[in-house]
């Protein structure tokens, strides 16, 4: 299928889009690995607007994950893969915790963070800079003792005065042994280095799980919908983002073009109106951004075609949240 081809990296450094765990009997000499090898699987987990995302495409270098400053944005379990000449790390970017609002779409979004961390190595904890109540605290009851926990603490550039940072840190550290505390900031990638070191000393020593040069294991027509809903959260009001989801009903491959046709679901008739905008003005712009996301990532040229559909009650229907392909 297009949408589940194996790429490989060009002079451009676009690295791997989607592969399937590789076998470790398949790896040739010439990818023969140092015995000090390590590799494994990170759950990156925490409240919603954490930064979880950002986290993630900054610690692989590549933008898989979709961001926005609204809740919900991560509804899909997703690797990310980093590989060095010391260790394989695949990161798993789980969907913010919810505590508020559990119809189905939510429930399934928790289901996916509590068996993310059963699935892992090791786990990181995302705290916001200074904040931290019960929302999170909700989420260090789910992380597990029996394997190592770091506290990552985000945003720091946001803290004028870095020495409240300690404090704080402490402040946590009471309620959970982490093995751990790193501060960073995501966007402005201050500490990554020390977090990826931190996270290749609790890793074991392991072969490859995936291809050396793969950075996700999602298919190129997964990552389409995902960068056209975050266009969708990016340029709509509050309300609108939660009730929608995007359904790609076409990706075809005509020589170097991706033809796509996708639609966007909503659950009221009124907010396909807000979608489309004014002389459908808003659907141009969502679709023109999510084109450049796309040509940008799949490193090449994209035919997008967007439709807005009326499904009612989508987000609390379980048998279309499958087909939808939540978990």
């Amino acid at each position: 299928m297009p949408s589940s081809r194996r790429h490989k990296r060009p002079a451009n450094n676009y690295r791997s889009i989607m592969t399937e765990q590789k076998d470790p009997a398949s790896i040739s000499q010439a990818d023969s690995l140092p015995e000090t090898f390590r590799s494994g699987f990170i759950a990156i987990v925490g409240r919603p607007n954490v930064g979880k995302s950002t986290l993630l495409n900054h610690l692989i270098g590549q933008k898989i994950s979709i961001t926005s400053r609204k809740a919900q944005t991560t509804r899909h379990r997703i690797h990310g893969i980093l590989t060095d000449e010391h260790a394989q790390f695949v990161f798993v970017d789980t969907p913010g915790f919810q505590t508020k609002h559990l119809n189905a779409l939510n429930r399934g979004m928790n289901r996916v963070v509590t068996s993310s961390l059963r699935d892992v190595q090791v786990v990181v904890f995302v705290l916001e800079a200074l904040r931290y109540d019960e929302r999170d605290q909700e989420v260090l009851k789910l992380l597990p003792d029996n394997r190592p926990v770091l506290l990552v603490i985000n945003k720091i550039d946001e803290v004028e005065d870095k020495g409240q940072l300690f404090s704080f840190a402490e402040r946590v550290a009471q309620d959970f042994k982490f093995a751990e505390i790193v501060p960073v900031s995501a966007k402005k990638d201050t500490k990554l280095d020390e977090l990826r070191e931190a996270l290749r000393r609790h890793l074991p020593p392991g072969d490859l799980i995936f291809d050396k040069d793969d950075i996700t294991d999602r298919s190129e027509r997964f990552l389409a919908a995902e960068m056209l809903r975050e266009k969708v959260f990016r340029f709509t009001g509050d309300e609108l983002p939660y009730s929608t989801s995007v359904v790609i009903e076409q990706f075809k491959m005509e020589g170097k073009l991706r033809r796509i046709h996708a639609a966007i679901l909503v659950d009221k008739e009124a907010h396909k109106a807000m979608l489309i905008g004014k002389k459908g003005e808003k659907l141009k712009e969502i679709a023109t951004q999510a084109r450049l996301d796309m040509e940008k990532l799949f490193d090449g040229k994209v035919y997008l075609e967007v439709f807005v559909k009326l499904r009612s009650g989508w987000a609390d229907d379980a048998r279309v949240l499958r087909s939808l392909g939540y978990e």
